[in-house]
């Protein structure tokens, strides 16, 4: 109520101010944008996240990240990362603390910019390699050769949401040598897309994204983005209806790809994830009947073994596994080998080079070891995330609120590291 006053103070003067100067028209609009942002600068902030990671012996361990106000960027409403929860072996089930929303409430729908003009059709990724399909264990593109999707995920975008921006991914796509866009549209957060958040605006980020996405001629990945929820069954509906309107909406692009379930872990069972899928994939189906749909799985997406182990029975599905390099080493490097050898085909829909807290220092060594496993099975990997969180998976440097153009002081460690590694791809 205090932020809501001094904001009617604040138009109310400047307005008044406007009208004696005969531009009322003008003024009016920097005014209130101006207003907007200071009422979203003053609440935005980022809530702890704590964890609990079990070792392979099973000791666990709590992890937690310091409570930390998230950079504000234009009218950017910030929010902290839930943290990819991780286990070597067996389901750990953790309490995820509701990341903080500004309580400012967002426009209905989010109004996309004028796109700038994209490359020729013919030098984008999409033209050259078109619907993409599964065959065997690997990605392929139209034109039956095996094929790797590279970019970024975004962080929450209910929360970043000024990084869904054309000349954002226009830059990744012709500086950093991406050709893929990750959405992260988070379900059971404070804010969530089922928890209380504004649909509409949340749907128009996801929108724009693909818009923009397609403009560019990249591919672009529709994330229902489960983490406290835990099991996908929890908010089942909701997902139905969702994917039904996104596949609908978008069932004559061959661009988009579809990842129904983030990171299901706690009581989410493969079992669940099963019976889960067996409803949302024929629904993405009936509208979109060959596009590529993602599945996570157990254990924060790291238990791609029990997929491998009883497969849906769909074509051109694939199995999501995450990675932290600091947290995750030889065991699951292991078992992703095996699985693909094995003829599962596995996709990277999240990864980072820190620990799995999404913090920590970030370990070269083993994310090399993890940069040249994703080489021998040209697997496609998407890392998290496109945002500037005072945290060490976010690519871009906490005080740098710069949507494109990107040097080297406006990185993060983890930033410089993974633009080398996009940058030394070839498709």
């Amino acid at each position: 109520m205090k932020l809501k006053s001094i904001t009617q103070v604040v138009l109310s003067a400047a307005l008044s101010a406007v009208l004696l100067c005969g531009c009322a028209n003008s003024a009016e609009t920097s005014v209130t944008s101006s207003a907007t942002s200071s009422v979203t600068s003053s609440s935005a902030q980022s809530s702890s996240t704590t964890k609990a990671i079990a070792s392979t012996e099973s000791a666990t361990s709590s992890k937690s990240s310091a409570e930390s106000s998230a950079p504000v960027i234009s009218s950017t409403v910030a929010s902290s990362t839930p943290a990819p929860e991780t286990s070597s072996s067996a389901p750990v089930s953790s309490s995820e603390p509701a990341p903080a929303v500004s309580s400012a409430e967002p426009p209905a729908t989010q109004s996309a910019e004028t796109p700038a003009p994209v490359t020729p059709a013919g030098d984008t990724p999409f033209a050259k390699h078109g619907q993409l399909s599964v065959n065997g264990a690997y990605l392929v593109d139209q034109n039956g050769q095996k094929f790797q999707l590279r970019g970024m995920s975004t962080h929450g975008i209910a929360w970043f949401p000024d990084y869904i921006n054309f000349d954002t991914f226009k830059f990744l796509r012709d500086e950093w040598n991406t050709n893929c866009i990750r959405l992260a549209m988070y379900t059971a957060e404070n804010g969530g897309y089922c928890t209380g958040g504004n649909k509409d605006y949340i749907k128009g980020l996801v929108k724009n994204g693909v818009d923009y996405a397609t403009q560019l001629g990249m591919y672009v990945i529709v994330d229902w983005h489960i983490l406290s929820d835990q099991t996908p069954l929890t908010y089942k509906d909701e997902a139905v209806r969702f994917f039904d309107e996104m596949s609908s909406l978008y069932a004559d692009r061959g661009n988009v790809i579809y990842e129904i379930c983030n990171e299901p872990n706690g009581s989410g069972s493969w079992q669940d994830v099963t019976a889960y899928a067996n409803e949302v994939i024929p629904v993405i189906r009936k509208n979109s009947p060959n596009s590529i749909v993602l599945v996570g799985t157990p254990t924060w997406s790291q238990d791609i073994d029990q997929a491998l182990n009883s497969p849906l029975g769909f074509n051109n599905v694939m199995y999501s596994l995450h990675f932290y390099a600091a947290t995750h080493t030889d065991w699951l490097r292991n078992r992703m080998e095996n699985c693909i050898q094995s003829g599962l085909p596995v996709f990277i829909s999240e990864f980072g080079t820190c620990d799995a807290s999404g913090n920590g220092a970030v370990d070269v060594y083993q994310s090399e070891q993890w940069k040249a496993l994703i080489d021998k099975y040209n697997t496609s990997y998407m890392c998290w995330n496109l945002a500037n969180k005072n945290e060490a998976s976010s690519i871009i440097s906490a005080g740098c609120s710069k949507l494109s153009g990107w040097t080297d002081g406006d990185l993060s460690r983890q930033g410089q590291l993974i633009r080398g590694w996009f940058k030394g791809e070839t498709d």
